[in-house]
């Protein structure tokens, strides 16, 4: 019996470790979410395919510069009237072979092959900073759910706080009404507080119910695989908190932004389509060689004798080694088309960069001021709560002993509420525009 007990025992143990652990893998912090988002987004994904066909574009503008080989056979059957070995015609069914083998090498060509493979690298190299900054806009979007989740958590938070201070004054005011120093209309008048307080705990819980699914959907995660995320120690704001400077954060920025490097690679790109262009006007010259042989089964000797495969295939050898030089005269224009044409690709990718960079500048500009919106309310707000608190805590004292009426009560405690939401929201807001200018000037998000 004591033995069944002990692996009973063990069981149980077993079986909530197992529970715990399950738990603990149901906890996702930012950095596992973003992890996640990155290896599943459908995006991220497509742009990896734009990458890898870049990769295929290098190695084929490498391949380019290779000789090429190949072979070439046919079997032919021949019938009707053919000269024959005495000069005579006759009816003669005939059959032949032949092959041959052939190859030829670009030796210059205007540098457009070498041309063509920076072209292409400088290509691959864009494509990688644009799948950077699918990667970048993601994890922002991911911070954006994350940190909503804990604005929507702390809100029940207060939500919860004004519930359990109303109860507690529905418990006074009951003793209050039962002893005669209160009417009951005071009691109704609080109970209905509750009331709305209690829907309003509905609301919020919808809202982070909504919040998070917005993250689940994000990460295309089905809501049957839910999570909570972690919640992790935020830094308290103070008054004195300050803040890098919108044109320190744009400076540096511009510099390592792979939104940006992905539009100079673009410039970079067309720039040598236009050396590409321009060596179409240059005499190409190329390398070939190839071999030939032939045999036909009705191929006589002077002696009337049919030749023997072996001997055909030695006779009919035919092989040859040669230069080719091509020089352009005369094209149609389409060489002077195709230079106008790369300069003007030049000019429309300078016109992307600028409008690149000025698009970053707007953005780093924008959360920055509505970081410092955020921080200038937060320090308002925390003034005005610490006032509130103050105030309510007098309006209560005055309830409690039948000063004023329970009307004024509630409004004191719903300005209360609404201060400390307001003092929520630009706290989060603040975090999430700041985590923002951290991230363009080059530091990693993390909570």
């Amino acid at each position: 019996m004591k033995s069944q007990l002990t692996l009973l025992l063990g069981v149980l143990l077993m079986v909530g470790s197992i529970s715990s652990k399950a738990q603990e893998q149901n906890i996702w912090d930012l950095q596992k979410c973003i992890d996640y988002a990155i290896d599943n987004n459908i995006q991220i994904k497509q742009q990896g395919l734009n990458t890898q066909y870049g990769e295929n574009q290098v190695k084929q503008a490498k391949d380019d510069k290779l000789p090429n080989l190949n072979a070439q056979f046919g079997n032919d059957f021949s019938f009707g009237r053919s000269l024959t070995y005495d000069n005579t015609y006759d009816n003669i069914n005939s059959a032949s072979l032949s092959g041959g083998i052939s190859t030829n090498l670009t030796l210059f060509n205007g540098m457009t092959l070498s041309n063509t493979v920076k072209q292409r690298q400088l290509d691959l190299e864009a494509t990688l900073n644009e799948l950077q900054k699918t990667k970048d806009d993601v994890m922002l979007a991911i911070a954006a759910e994350y940190l909503q989740i804990l604005f929507a958590e702390e809100v029940i938070l207060v939500s919860e706080a004004n519930i359990e201070v109303t109860q507690q004054q529905i418990e006074r005011t009951k003793q209050l009404v039962d002893a005669g120093s209160a009417a009951k209309g005071a009691l109704l008048e609080i109970e209905a507080q509750l009331a709305r307080e209690e829907l309003q705990l509905v609301n919020n819980q919808n809202s982070i119910q909504l919040a998070y699914l917005n993250l689940y959907q994000f990460l295309e995660l089905p809501i049957a695989e839910s999570f909570k995320v972690e919640k992790p120690t935020l830094p308290d704001l103070q008054a004195n908190l300050t803040m890098m400077n919108a044109f320190d954060v744009f400076q540096n920025a511009v510099n390592i932004r792979p939104e940006i490097k992905a539009a100079q690679l673009r410039v970079q790109s067309a720039m040598k389509q236009l050396e590409i262009a321009k060596g179409n006007r240059y005499p190409s010259l190329s390398f070939g060689a190839n071999y030939y042989n032939l045999y036909n089964n009705q191929y006589k000797d002077i002696y009337g004798d049919r030749i023997d495969f072996g001997s055909q295939l030695k006779n009919n050898s035919r092989s040859s080694l040669g230069l080719t030089l091509n020089v352009p005269i005369f094209n149609r224009f389409q060489v002077k088309n195709s230079i106008s044409n790369s300069e003007l690709q030049i000019a429309d990718y300078e016109y992307r960069l600028q409008s690149a960079r000025n698009v970053l500048r707007k953005d780093i500009e924008l959360v920055y001021t509505n970081a410092l919106a955020a921080l200038n309310r937060y320090i308002s707000t925390e003034k005005a709560v610490r006032s509130m608190k103050e105030a309510f805590r007098y309006t209560e004292e005055k309830f409690n002993v039948g000063m004023i009426n329970s009307v004024e009560y509630n409004q004191s405690k719903n300005n209360l509420t609404v201060a400390q939401s307001d003092l929520l929201q630009a706290k989060y807001e603040y975090i999430f525009r700041t985590k923002i200018l951290d991230f363009y000037y080059g530091i990693p998000i993390t909570l």
